[in-house]
């Protein structure tokens, strides 16, 4: 007969997990209900289960899923093995329920990979650009302590705030973008139809032109009848941008922008401290230690200085260093707010709670930022706009005025 490893608890909430051997799940689950206990998780022993490690294939490392999809997910999950159903049982039914093709098809094969022996944590760990480290951690943290439904409850809480948080970004740099997409677009019409023919009549009366004009002229004429090669020319611009920002040197160089210049210092600021302190609060309160914690928070925040002071933070903690050390040696990523309020932390205990209150202050901060973003951008792009309609309207005026100086 089989041997599982399970996890279940009572009514009263009482946890129990090990080994046992059963014929098969359902069995099991009666087996222990009748103990009044109910499954939380159940997994197959295999013999070689020891020996098979957690194959990712190539194109299962780019997968990826909305957040808004995860959020559901993990939330349903975290409802229905708290009801008693098995794991195999609950990923199988949100399969069912799942209306986008490709997490459908991933929930599948996670489903196999569970009735085949494999924990729902190793099904994750098949596909890291859907789950992350941090949700693939969380769960194995979660089917280890025998809380699984308490930690996918933790985890579609963070997936919402982190669903929210990046919602008001991208809102707030929508306007900005439009704005610059069509001053863009213009721009190029301008330069390719309308100045042409604009030009013709000087070009007819052999009238020398100011520098101004000769520039839009060169540039209209580069345009037009190279159109092919400048078309090559900024695609290959914008695929040596994608590919230097995704290298070491370029991750470095975005980060200090992000973080010094002050148009996006406040926000970007707010967004990772928010992010940093929601996480951390998250993993703590699901039984990961600080040193597993600080690794997998700088696997999830992007910019390169925070990932930077975390790796640190890693070395130094191993050392002894309180955290709160770590993060006051960082006042250029980290405001002394946040020292501060880790430091009370670990003199009450309370950790956890004081980095939620954080997180969530740091939220409407992002709110209130974002919410204001429009009328602090809205004048910049009036001044580049109106610099631009400037010269391009001083540069067609002035080879007029000359020709009427000529005239006379």
């Amino acid at each position: 007969m089989p041997k599982f490893i399970y996890t279940a608890k009572n009514y009263s909430g009482e946890k129990k997990g090990g080994e046992i051997i059963a014929r098969d799940e359902k069995t099991l689950a009666s087996q222990l209900r009748s103990d009044g206990f109910l499954v939380t998780s159940i997994a197959l022993v295999r013999e070689d289960q020891s020996a098979s490690g957690v194959q990712v294939k190539f194109f299962d490392r780019f997968s990826n899923v909305p957040l808004k999809e995860k959020m559901v997910f993990a939330r349903n999950l975290s409802v229905m093995i708290s009801s008693g159903l098995t794991v195999s049982r609950a990923v199988g039914n949100l399969a069912m329920q799942v209306e986008h093709k490709g997490f459908k098809k991933i929930l599948n094969d996670i489903f196999e990979e569970i009735q085949s022996g494999k924990t729902l944590s190793e099904g994750f760990a098949k596909y890291p650009g859907v789950f992350g480290d941090l949700f693939i951690n969380m769960v194995k943290v979660g089917e280890v302590a025998g809380n699984l439904d308490e930690v996918l409850k933790i985890v579609s809480v963070q997936i919402e705030k982190e669903h929210d948080l990046k919602g008001k970004v991208k809102g707030a740099m929508i306007y900005p973008a439009v704005i610059l997409s069509v001053m863009i677009i213009i721009g190029i019409l301008m330069l390719t139809y309308v100045l042409p023919q604009m030009m013709g009549v000087f070009k007819g009366m052999n009238a020398k032109l100011p520098p101004m004009t000769q520039f839009l002229v060169d540039l209209s004429d580069a345009m037009k009848n190279n159109g092919i090669v400048v078309a090559i020319g900024f695609i290959s611009l914008i695929s040596f941008l994608n590919y230097f920002l995704h290298q070491k040197a370029g991750k470095k160089a975005l980060g200090y922008f992000t973080v010094h210049v002050p148009i996006f210092s406040p926000i970007v600021k707010q967004v990772n401290c928010a992010r940093f302190a929601r996480i951390y609060s998250s993993l703590l309160k699901s039984g990961v230690n600080s040193v597993e914690a600080l690794g997998i928070i700088s696997n999830t925040l992007s910019n390169y200085y925070y990932k930077e002071a975390l790796l640190k933070g890693v070395e130094d903690i191993q050392k002894g260093v309180p955290l709160s050390t770590i993060l006051s040696n960082r006042p250029d990523v980290f405001p002394i707010l946040v020292s501060q309020i880790v430091q009370v932390g670990e003199e009450t205990g309370k950790t956890e709670t004081v980095l939620l209150q954080l997180a969530e202050y740091y939220e409407d901060e992002v709110d209130q930022v974002t919410k204001n973003m429009s009328s602090i951008i809205e004048p910049l792009l009036m001044v580049v706009i109106g610099g631009c309609v400037g010269f391009f309207a001083v540069a067609m005026l002035l080879p007029m005025y000359s020709l009427m100086d000529s005239i006379k």
